[in-house]
């Protein structure tokens, strides 16, 4: 089963986010976790790592602070070395995306190959200028 965030305004979609599988974010925010916030869980970063990923959303003030969150993940993921890819959908979409992780940044992305932070960073930026939650599908 696959995480999909997004951003309604009535019933118009404005953006989503696939994020791969639940196992896939949870991932993710372990490793910020552990490289944002020395291993304490909501210490530097948490509307990211303590919000519960089921049928939840951000509201629009959670998406404001999740920007900021995302520009302090990004600025310590680019300096971080990569890791494994955890998962098989990963390495096909690297693959078919010529996608060579040099560090922990570029290891996270979407089934589209966009940088995953790059597209939370988006998607919440919408939720803020809309003022509209960002769904957990």
């Amino acid at each position: 089963m696959g995480l999909y965030l997004c951003v309604f305004e009535n019933d118009d979609e404005l953006d989503g986010v696939e994020v791969g599988s639940y196992a896939d974010f949870n991932f993710f925010r372990d490793l910020v976790v552990e490289h944002v916030e020395a291993g304490q869980r909501g210490a530097a970063v948490p509307n990211l790592t303590v919000h519960s990923d089921s049928d939840g959303s951000w509201s629009p003030n959670e998406a404001e602070a999740l920007i900021k969150e995302i520009e302090l993940i990004e600025s310590i993921f680019s300096t971080r070395p990569a890791v494994e890819f955890n998962s098989e959908w990963k390495k096909g979409v690297a693959k078919t995306f010529g996608l060579a992780p040099k560090n922990l940044y570029d290891c996270f992305f979407d089934v589209d190959g966009i940088p995953l932070l790059e597209r939370l960073r988006g998607i919440a930026e919408i939720s803020v200028q809309r003022d509209v939650p960002i769904l957990f599908q």
